[in-house]
């Protein structure tokens, strides 16, 4: 068997046979099969698609790839949630405290950035200290002691993944179904979590770019779940236009923190509120939605959700003055206010064009090996539907120069479309899979 005839099958629509995605899957991780042949399957894949079965044994072939986290002696029934990726998505910061603040497991791991989409781990980072390395036995042990754990994805688990996860990053291969919803049931398989929210995004800012291809990577990762014998719910939720306010790094940690502190924008707060619940009800912490809604209100309001993310940070070695004093977080050189040139409504706040420009300025990578720079992104002032007069803020760009600034505030324009009427605004969510 040779990698090459297995990329030409892809290539013409064949499809692959559990033992072909097995031999490629063991070569990417080995070695023997190079990037170049890596990216060229990967985009084989992009273009022609995976059947429902060729996806589920992918998904188990990534998984099998290392070794498997058996969360079962630890507790009956540990919850975790992924979201597929979106702009000013930092809602794992806020729901895993919450969670575990109301007394259900939560083992999460995160990953980084991912073309236009910001990483939990890059955010985590603006931390100094805090430790996103934790080994497998780490991983168990403070799960064990204390519930929560917040980390990156083990070397030892899904080592595919991580490979092809940073190849599609750089080689245009991000949002592909199959290679999606491997991704993220690959993790959630081997890291042993009984129970998942998934959050799908949907819309320009998403990988998924419609409600049907949102549903249909929905229903597919939901059956990869139910036969690997996991309890996953998927909620389809809006990105159109960036979550909260602020995105970036350090911005966004920050935003995190007014929430956890029951404050941050409204859209954001509420969006967290609904992940959370779901979480709740599913982990069989409560037995309606109600209840798991008033149980995670009361966390964040009582301060049990700030408590225990400071406790998380302590535990995993960061300097916890950081987060008690949020203006010690890193910044950047230049604040540079883009207002409104016109009065009008706002009619499109395209998510995507915002994520693009705030790589620009350096919060995310272009390049697999490309560094970040924690201080720079932006405040987004406004949202869909919001009326607006000139002279109004649109954006707050953190910038590194004068120049980068003004070259994010012409990229930034180009995603804003205006009405001289009403606009109704956005749903945070559009359906709910199970």
């Amino acid at each position: 068997m040779r990698a090459v005839d297995i990329i030409i099958r892809k290539r013409d629509h064949f499809q692959l046979t559990k033992e072909e995605i097995k031999f490629f899957i063991s070569g990417v991780v080995d070695g023997s099969i190079p990037d170049y042949q890596a990216s060229a399957w990967a985009m084989a894949v992009l273009l022609n698609g995976m059947t429902d079965q060729e996806t589920t044994e992918l998904t188990l072939a990534m998984a099998e790839s290392g070794e498997t986290l058996d969360l079962s002696e630890i507790a009956p029934i540990v919850v975790d949630k992924h979201s597929t990726g979106g702009v000013g998505d930092k809602v794992t910061l806020v729901v895993t405290p919450l969670v575990a603040s109301c007394g259900l497991p939560v083992g999460k791991m995160s990953g980084r950035g991912l073309g236009f989409s910001g990483g939990t781990l890059d955010k985590l980072d603006s931390i100094p200290g805090y430790r996103s390395d934790l080994s497998k036995q780490e991983f168990l042990d403070q799960l064990k002691e204390f519930g929560f754990v917040l980390t990156g994805q083990s070397a030892d688990l899904a080592p595919a993944d991580r490979i092809l996860y940073k190849l599609r990053d750089v080689t245009g291969t991000v949002d592909s179904l199959p290679l999606i919803a491997s991704s993220v049931m690959s993790k959630k398989i081997a890291g042993g979590a009984n129970a998942i929210v998934l959050d799908v995004k949907v819309g320009n800012g998403a990988f998924m770019k419609t409600i049907e291809d949102a549903r249909k990577l929905a229903e597919t990762m939901i059956a990869i779940g139910k036969l690997s014998g996991r309890k996953v719910e998927a909620l389809l939720s809006d990105m159109n236009q960036p979550l909260g306010v602020a995105v970036g790094n350090a911005v966004e940690l920050r935003e995190a923190i007014d929430t956890l502190h029951d404050g941050g924008p409204a859209d954001f707060h509420e969006h967290c509120l609904v992940i959370a619940s779901h979480m709740l009800l599913l982990g069989k912490k409560v037995s309606t939605l109600d209840e798991a809604r008033a149980m995670a209100e009361d966390a964040l309001k009582s301060g049990r959700a700030w408590e225990e993310f400071r406790a998380l940070v302590i535990r995993q070695g960061g300097d916890v003055s950081f987060i008690d004093h949020p203006e010690k977080l890193p910044g950047a050189a230049v604040t540079y206010e883009m207002k409104a040139e016109r009065d009008g409504f706002i009619a499109e706040l395209r998510a995507q064009t915002v994520g693009e420009t705030a790589v620009s300025l350096g919060a995310g990578r272009a390049k697999k090996e490309d560094s970040i720079d924690l201080g720079v992104g932006m405040y987004v002032r406004v949202k869909v539907g919001d009326q607006v007069k000139k002279g109004d803020v649109l954006f707050t760009i953190l910038a590194k120069s004068e120049a980068d600034a003004q070259a994010a505030a012409k990229r930034l324009a180009t995603g804003i479309q205006w009405s001289d009427k009403p606009v109704e605004p956005l749903p945070l969510f559009y359906a709910t899979k199970s």
